[in-house]
Protein backbone atom coordinates (compact mmCIF):
# COMPACT_ATOMS: atom_id res chain seq x y z
CA UNK A 1 0.00 0.00 0.00
CA UNK A 2 1.35 3.42 -0.83
CA UNK A 3 1.78 6.13 1.81
CA UNK A 4 -0.85 8.23 0.04
CA UNK A 5 -3.43 5.46 0.26
CA UNK A 6 -2.47 4.69 3.85
CA UNK A 7 -2.95 8.34 4.80
CA UNK A 8 -6.34 8.41 3.07
CA UNK A 9 -7.61 5.33 4.90
CA UNK A 10 -6.22 6.63 8.19
CA UNK A 11 -8.26 9.82 7.85
CA UNK A 12 -11.35 7.65 7.50
CA UNK A 13 -10.97 6.60 11.15
CA UNK A 14 -12.71 9.22 13.27
CA UNK A 15 -10.75 11.21 15.85
CA UNK A 16 -12.22 9.63 18.94
CA UNK A 17 -11.35 6.10 17.85
CA UNK A 18 -7.75 6.95 17.08
CA UNK A 19 -7.55 8.87 20.36
CA UNK A 20 -8.88 6.01 22.46
CA UNK A 21 -6.75 3.42 20.69
CA UNK A 22 -3.57 5.43 21.13
CA UNK A 23 -4.23 5.47 24.88
CA UNK A 24 -4.62 1.68 24.87
CA UNK A 25 -1.54 1.15 22.69
CA UNK A 26 0.54 3.44 24.89
CA UNK A 27 -0.34 1.35 27.93
CA UNK A 28 0.54 -1.89 26.16
CA UNK A 29 3.75 -0.29 24.94
CA UNK A 30 5.18 -0.64 28.43
CA UNK A 31 5.25 -4.40 27.90
CA UNK A 32 8.72 -5.50 26.77
CA UNK A 33 8.45 -8.67 24.66
CA UNK A 34 11.23 -11.19 25.06
CA UNK A 35 13.30 -12.22 22.03
CA UNK A 36 11.20 -15.38 21.82
CA UNK A 37 7.93 -13.45 21.57
CA UNK A 38 6.38 -13.51 18.14
CA UNK A 39 3.13 -12.31 16.65
CA UNK A 40 0.31 -14.80 16.43
CA UNK A 41 0.83 -16.75 13.22
CA UNK A 42 -1.75 -19.50 13.65
CA UNK A 43 -4.35 -19.81 10.92
CA UNK A 44 -7.27 -17.49 11.57
CA UNK A 45 -10.94 -18.08 10.82
CA UNK A 46 -12.53 -16.48 7.79
CA UNK A 47 -12.40 -12.67 7.58
CA UNK A 48 -16.18 -12.76 7.16
CA UNK A 49 -16.61 -14.32 10.61
CA UNK A 50 -18.83 -12.12 12.79
CA UNK A 51 -17.17 -10.91 16.00
CA UNK A 52 -19.88 -8.59 17.29
CA UNK A 53 -23.29 -7.13 16.50
CA UNK A 54 -24.30 -3.55 17.24
CA UNK A 55 -28.07 -3.12 17.17
CA UNK A 56 -28.08 -6.02 14.73
CA UNK A 57 -25.25 -4.72 12.49
CA UNK A 58 -22.35 -7.19 12.21
CA UNK A 59 -18.66 -6.36 12.67
CA UNK A 60 -16.43 -8.95 11.00
CA UNK A 61 -12.98 -10.27 11.72
CA UNK A 62 -11.74 -8.73 8.47
CA UNK A 63 -12.92 -5.27 9.51
CA UNK A 64 -11.27 -5.70 12.93
CA UNK A 65 -7.97 -6.84 11.43
CA UNK A 66 -7.84 -3.98 8.92
CA UNK A 67 -8.56 -1.38 11.62
CA UNK A 68 -5.91 -2.95 13.88
CA UNK A 69 -3.31 -2.75 11.11
CA UNK A 70 -4.00 0.94 10.53
CA UNK A 71 -4.02 1.85 14.20
CA UNK A 72 -0.81 -0.06 14.94
CA UNK A 73 0.90 1.85 12.14
CA UNK A 74 -0.23 5.19 13.59
CA UNK A 75 0.57 4.28 17.18
CA UNK A 76 4.02 2.84 16.42
CA UNK A 77 3.44 -0.22 18.57
CA UNK A 78 6.79 -1.92 19.40
CA UNK A 79 7.63 -5.04 17.39
CA UNK A 80 7.59 -7.99 17.69
CA UNK A 81 4.16 -8.20 19.34
CA UNK A 82 3.61 -10.98 21.85
CA UNK A 83 0.52 -13.22 21.56
CA UNK A 84 -0.84 -11.76 24.81
CA UNK A 85 -0.44 -8.19 23.61
CA UNK A 86 -1.94 -9.09 20.23
CA UNK A 87 -5.03 -10.48 21.91
CA UNK A 88 -5.44 -7.37 24.07
CA UNK A 89 -5.09 -5.09 21.08
CA UNK A 90 -7.58 -7.11 19.05
CA UNK A 91 -10.09 -6.77 21.88
CA UNK A 92 -9.43 -3.02 22.14
CA UNK A 93 -9.80 -2.57 18.38
CA UNK A 94 -13.11 -4.42 18.32
CA UNK A 95 -14.35 -2.17 21.11
CA UNK A 96 -13.41 0.90 19.08
CA UNK A 97 -15.20 -0.45 15.99
CA UNK A 98 -18.28 -0.95 18.15
CA UNK A 99 -18.00 2.69 19.22
CA UNK A 100 -17.58 3.74 15.61
CA UNK A 101 -20.67 1.82 14.53
CA UNK A 102 -22.70 3.38 17.34
CA UNK A 103 -21.62 6.86 16.28
CA UNK A 104 -22.38 6.07 12.65
CA UNK A 105 -25.84 4.79 13.46
CA UNK A 106 -26.55 7.89 15.52
CA UNK A 107 -25.08 10.19 12.88
CA UNK A 108 -27.21 8.72 10.10
CA UNK A 109 -30.22 10.33 11.75
CA UNK A 110 -28.75 13.78 11.01
CA UNK A 111 -29.47 15.71 7.85
CA UNK A 112 -26.11 16.46 6.24
CA UNK A 113 -26.21 18.88 3.35
CA UNK A 114 -24.57 17.69 0.10
CA UNK A 115 -23.27 14.49 1.70
CA UNK A 116 -22.82 12.73 -1.65
CA UNK A 117 -20.93 15.72 -3.03
CA UNK A 118 -18.65 15.76 0.02
CA UNK A 119 -17.89 12.06 -0.42
CA UNK A 120 -17.15 12.50 -4.12
CA UNK A 121 -14.92 15.52 -3.41
CA UNK A 122 -12.92 13.57 -0.82
CA UNK A 123 -12.37 10.69 -3.21
CA UNK A 124 -11.42 13.06 -6.03
CA UNK A 125 -8.89 14.74 -3.75
CA UNK A 126 -7.32 11.36 -2.99
CA UNK A 127 -7.19 10.36 -6.65
CA UNK A 128 -5.47 13.64 -7.50
CA UNK A 129 -2.48 12.55 -5.40
CA UNK A 130 -1.74 9.71 -7.84
CA UNK A 131 -0.12 10.25 -11.26
CA UNK A 132 -2.97 8.50 -13.04
CA UNK A 133 -6.21 6.57 -12.57
CA UNK A 134 -4.26 3.39 -13.30
CA UNK A 135 -1.84 4.12 -10.44
CA UNK A 136 -4.76 4.74 -8.10
CA UNK A 137 -6.49 1.50 -9.10
CA UNK A 138 -3.24 -0.44 -8.69
CA UNK A 139 -2.76 0.98 -5.19
CA UNK A 140 -6.23 0.05 -3.96
CA UNK A 141 -5.97 -3.39 -5.56
CA UNK A 142 -2.66 -3.98 -3.77
CA UNK A 143 -4.37 -3.01 -0.51
CA UNK A 144 -7.23 -5.44 -1.27
CA UNK A 145 -9.67 -2.53 -1.38
CA UNK A 146 -12.07 -1.07 -3.90
CA UNK A 147 -13.20 2.41 -4.87
CA UNK A 148 -16.62 1.64 -3.39
CA UNK A 149 -15.04 0.67 -0.07
CA UNK A 150 -13.04 3.90 0.02
CA UNK A 151 -16.24 5.86 -0.62
CA UNK A 152 -17.91 3.97 2.21
CA UNK A 153 -15.01 4.86 4.53
CA UNK A 154 -15.33 8.50 3.53
CA UNK A 155 -19.11 8.60 3.97
CA UNK A 156 -18.88 7.06 7.42
CA UNK A 157 -16.10 9.44 8.43
CA UNK A 158 -18.07 12.52 7.36
CA UNK A 159 -21.21 11.35 9.15
CA UNK A 160 -19.37 10.56 12.40
CA UNK A 161 -17.36 13.78 12.40
CA UNK A 162 -20.52 15.80 11.76
CA UNK A 163 -22.19 14.11 14.73
CA UNK A 164 -19.18 14.69 17.01
CA UNK A 165 -18.94 18.32 15.96
CA UNK A 166 -22.61 18.81 16.84
CA UNK A 167 -22.69 16.86 20.08
CA UNK A 168 -19.18 17.31 21.50
CA UNK A 169 -16.60 19.39 19.64
CA UNK A 170 -18.92 22.28 18.90
CA UNK A 171 -19.42 22.75 22.63
CA UNK A 172 -15.71 23.15 23.33
CA UNK A 173 -14.28 26.63 23.10
CA UNK A 174 -10.55 27.25 22.68
CA UNK A 175 -9.63 30.92 22.53
CA UNK A 176 -6.62 32.65 20.98
CA UNK A 177 -5.54 33.41 24.54
CA UNK A 178 -5.52 29.68 25.34
CA UNK A 179 -3.43 29.01 22.26
CA UNK A 180 -1.00 31.83 23.09
CA UNK A 181 -0.61 30.53 26.65
CA UNK A 182 0.31 27.07 25.33
CA UNK A 183 2.71 28.64 22.83
CA UNK A 184 4.48 30.69 25.52
CA UNK A 185 4.72 27.76 27.94
CA UNK A 186 6.15 25.33 25.37
CA UNK A 187 8.83 27.26 23.46
CA UNK A 188 10.83 24.16 22.51
CA UNK A 189 7.87 22.78 20.55
CA UNK A 190 8.00 25.71 18.15
CA UNK A 191 11.64 25.77 17.13
CA UNK A 192 12.84 24.55 13.75
CA UNK A 193 15.97 22.43 13.46
CA UNK A 194 19.10 23.95 12.02
CA UNK A 195 19.28 22.97 8.34
CA UNK A 196 21.94 23.18 5.69
CA UNK A 197 21.75 23.05 1.92
CA UNK A 198 24.67 21.42 0.16
CA UNK A 199 25.77 20.03 -3.17
CA UNK A 200 28.34 17.32 -3.67
CA UNK A 201 30.32 15.38 -6.22
CA UNK A 202 30.62 11.68 -5.43
CA UNK A 203 33.21 9.28 -6.75
CA UNK A 204 31.69 6.03 -5.58
CA UNK A 205 33.73 3.07 -4.39
CA UNK A 206 32.50 -0.45 -3.72
CA UNK A 207 33.08 -1.45 -0.11
CA UNK A 208 34.83 -4.58 -1.41
CA UNK A 209 37.16 -2.55 -3.63
CA UNK A 210 40.88 -3.25 -3.51
CA UNK A 211 43.31 -0.70 -2.03
CA UNK A 212 44.43 0.15 -5.56
CA UNK A 213 40.85 0.81 -6.69
CA UNK A 214 40.26 3.03 -3.67
CA UNK A 215 43.47 4.93 -4.37
CA UNK A 216 42.43 5.63 -7.96
CA UNK A 217 38.98 6.80 -6.86
CA UNK A 218 40.46 9.14 -4.27
CA UNK A 219 42.95 10.56 -6.77
CA UNK A 220 40.10 11.24 -9.19
CA UNK A 221 38.15 13.02 -6.45
CA UNK A 222 41.22 15.11 -5.59
CA UNK A 223 41.62 16.09 -9.25
CA UNK A 224 37.96 17.15 -9.43
CA UNK A 225 38.36 19.10 -6.23
CA UNK A 226 41.22 21.07 -7.79
CA UNK A 227 39.07 21.86 -10.84
CA UNK A 228 36.19 23.37 -8.86
CA UNK A 229 38.61 25.12 -6.46
CA UNK A 230 40.11 26.91 -9.46
CA UNK A 231 36.70 28.24 -10.44
CA UNK A 232 35.16 25.58 -12.68
CA UNK A 233 31.38 25.49 -12.21
CA UNK A 234 30.58 23.02 -9.44
CA UNK A 235 27.15 22.04 -10.80
CA UNK A 236 28.53 21.37 -14.28
CA UNK A 237 31.28 19.12 -12.93
CA UNK A 238 28.78 17.30 -10.73
CA UNK A 239 26.49 16.62 -13.69
CA UNK A 240 29.28 15.03 -15.71
CA UNK A 241 31.39 13.35 -13.03
CA UNK A 242 29.32 12.57 -9.92
CA UNK A 243 28.05 9.03 -9.46
CA UNK A 244 25.23 10.08 -7.14
CA UNK A 245 21.63 10.37 -8.45
CA UNK A 246 21.84 14.03 -7.40
CA UNK A 247 24.17 14.56 -10.37
CA UNK A 248 21.11 15.32 -12.50
CA UNK A 249 20.49 18.36 -10.27
CA UNK A 250 24.12 19.46 -10.36
CA UNK A 251 24.82 17.63 -7.11
CA UNK A 252 22.12 19.54 -5.21
CA UNK A 253 21.03 17.58 -2.12
CA UNK A 254 18.52 20.18 -0.94
CA UNK A 255 18.14 21.07 2.73
CA UNK A 256 18.82 18.50 5.43
CA UNK A 257 19.11 18.58 9.20
CA UNK A 258 21.38 16.87 11.69
CA UNK A 259 21.25 13.10 11.60
CA UNK A 260 20.06 12.76 8.02
CA UNK A 261 23.50 12.20 6.49
CA UNK A 262 26.29 9.81 7.40
CA UNK A 263 28.48 11.26 10.20
CA UNK A 264 31.57 11.90 8.04
CA UNK A 265 29.58 13.84 5.46
CA UNK A 266 27.62 15.79 8.07
CA UNK A 267 30.72 16.79 10.04
CA UNK A 268 32.46 18.08 6.93
CA UNK A 269 29.41 19.97 5.67
CA UNK A 270 28.76 21.65 9.03
CA UNK A 271 32.36 22.87 9.15
CA UNK A 272 31.94 24.87 5.91
CA UNK A 273 30.82 28.42 5.30
CA UNK A 274 28.35 29.26 2.50
CA UNK A 275 29.96 28.78 -0.95
CA UNK A 276 33.00 27.10 0.61
CA UNK A 277 34.21 23.77 -0.82
CA UNK A 278 35.46 20.93 1.37
CA UNK A 279 38.54 18.80 0.99
CA UNK A 280 37.89 15.26 -0.25
CA UNK A 281 35.71 13.49 2.33
CA UNK A 282 35.62 9.72 2.63
CA UNK A 283 32.39 7.92 3.62
CA UNK A 284 31.16 4.33 3.14
CA UNK A 285 29.79 5.50 -0.23
CA UNK A 286 33.11 6.69 -1.57
CA UNK A 287 34.80 10.11 -1.90
CA UNK A 288 32.89 13.40 -1.82
CA UNK A 289 33.61 17.03 -2.61
CA UNK A 290 31.04 19.09 -0.73
CA UNK A 291 29.93 22.65 -1.37
CA UNK A 292 27.82 24.41 1.26
CA UNK A 293 25.09 26.45 -0.42
CA UNK A 294 23.06 27.81 2.51
CA UNK A 295 22.72 27.54 6.27
CA UNK A 296 19.42 28.04 8.10
CA UNK A 297 19.93 28.36 11.86
CA UNK A 298 17.43 27.30 14.53
CA UNK A 299 14.38 29.55 14.29
CA UNK A 300 11.25 30.05 16.37
CA UNK A 301 8.03 29.59 14.43
CA UNK A 302 5.78 32.64 14.72
CA UNK A 303 2.63 32.26 16.81
CA UNK A 304 0.34 33.37 13.98
CA UNK A 305 1.72 30.55 11.80
CA UNK A 306 0.78 27.83 14.30
CA UNK A 307 -2.17 29.36 16.11
CA UNK A 308 -4.69 27.23 14.21
CA UNK A 309 -2.81 23.99 14.82
CA UNK A 310 -2.44 24.75 18.52
CA UNK A 311 -6.16 25.44 18.74
CA UNK A 312 -6.96 22.11 17.09
CA UNK A 313 -4.59 20.30 19.45
CA UNK A 314 -6.06 21.89 22.57
CA UNK A 315 -9.57 21.20 21.36
CA UNK A 316 -8.72 17.54 20.87
CA UNK A 317 -7.20 17.35 24.35
CA UNK A 318 -10.25 18.93 25.95
CA UNK A 319 -12.53 16.62 23.95
CA UNK A 320 -11.13 13.37 25.34
CA UNK A 321 -13.39 13.02 28.36
CA UNK A 322 -16.62 14.35 26.82
CA UNK A 323 -16.08 12.13 23.76
CA UNK A 324 -15.53 9.08 25.97
CA UNK A 325 -18.59 9.95 28.05
CA UNK A 326 -20.72 10.43 24.94
CA UNK A 327 -19.77 7.02 23.53
CA UNK A 328 -20.41 5.41 26.94
CA UNK A 329 -23.94 6.84 26.87
CA UNK A 330 -24.55 5.41 23.40
CA UNK A 331 -23.35 2.00 24.56
CA UNK A 332 -25.81 1.99 27.45
CA UNK A 333 -28.67 2.65 25.05
CA UNK A 334 -27.59 0.03 22.47
CA UNK A 335 -27.89 -3.71 22.07
CA UNK A 336 -24.33 -4.99 21.73
CA UNK A 337 -23.60 -8.69 21.25
CA UNK A 338 -20.06 -10.09 21.40
CA UNK A 339 -19.87 -13.34 19.44
CA UNK A 340 -17.65 -15.87 21.16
Amino acid sequence: MTDRLTNFISTMLCSILILLFVQVAAAFGEEKPSPKDTAVTAAKPSPTAVLAKVNGVAITRGERDQALQQMMAQSRVPQPVSPEMTQKMETATLDQLISMELLYQKGKKLTIKDLDKQVDAKLAQTKSQFPSQADFEKAIATANLSEKKLKDFSRKNIIINTLLEKEVLGKINVTDADAKKFYDENPDKFKTEARIKASHILISVDQKATPEEKKKAKEKAQALRKRVAKGEDFATVAKTESKCPSAAQGGDLGYFSKGQMVPEFEKAALALKPNEISDVVETPFGYHIIKLIDLKPVETIKFDDVKGKIGDYLKQQQAQKPMTDYVATLKKEAKIEIVK
